[in-house]
């Protein structure tokens, strides 16, 4: 099922179609302020499972998810002062902030280190949907196994087939990855350099 959402104002209506085949265990493709996502409800074993299996990932490398903003975060990671006003100063964007991974994350979305990768990005569709679901969605870039970026919307839909319950065409995203910051015990690391400014970590 291809969707076409508006990117700015998302209609509710088919916010809340896609937020239900998300409670279902539905696995979707949805934009974001880098690349288009495919995700599904992080409190979906199963749907989780399925994820890995399309992007023929190992289950030792965990997925990041999406929160719908600083106070989501919270309960989902352990967030200190420093990485407070650190991500209040970025957020929302395209960054990745690794952080220690509270009880309320599925053991399947955390490192052996306990840690996961969280985004807030700056797109009004995957945020509405995950205040939508009420709980955060998985994110990972929609690329074929051989790593392929699918930039486009019909075109992820095309390939991907009846492997995937929705496809939301929220328009062009801009097809680069997102930064990745550690701020594992308050030490600022730029892990990945992608789109968002970086230097005051440097």
């Amino acid at each position: 099922m291809l969707l076409e959402i508006n990117p700015h104002n998302p209609q509710k209506r088919l916010i809340q179609k896609v937020a239900a085949i998300l409670r279902e265990g539905g696995i979707i493709v949805y934009p974001t302020d880098t690349y288009y996502g495919i995700g599904c409800d992080i409190m979906n074993k199963k749907a989780i499972e399925r994820i890995y299996q399309l992007k023929q990932r190992d289950k030792s490398k965990p997925f990041s998810f999406i929160c719908s903003d600083l106070k989501n975060i919270s309960l989902y990671a352990k967030v200190s002062n420093y990485a407070y006003k650190t991500m209040r100063r970025l957020l929302p964007g395209p960054y990745t902030f690794i952080l220690e991974g509270s009880k309320l994350v599925p053991k399947i979305m955390l490192t052996r280190r306990k840690t996961a990768g969280i985004r807030v990005p700056d797109n009004p569709i995957c945020l509405t949907l995950v205040q939508a679901l009420g709980n955060p969605i998985i994110t990972t870039s929609a690329t074929t196994p051989d790593g392929k970026i699918l930039d486009n919307a019909s075109l992820i839909h095309d390939f991907f087939g009846n492997r995937l319950d929705a496809v939301i065409d929220g328009s062009a995203v801009p097809g680069q990855p997102s930064s990745v910051i550690s701020l594992i015990a308050d030490e600022p690391q730029v892990i990945r350099k992608g789109m968002g400014d970086v230097s005051i970590f440097e």
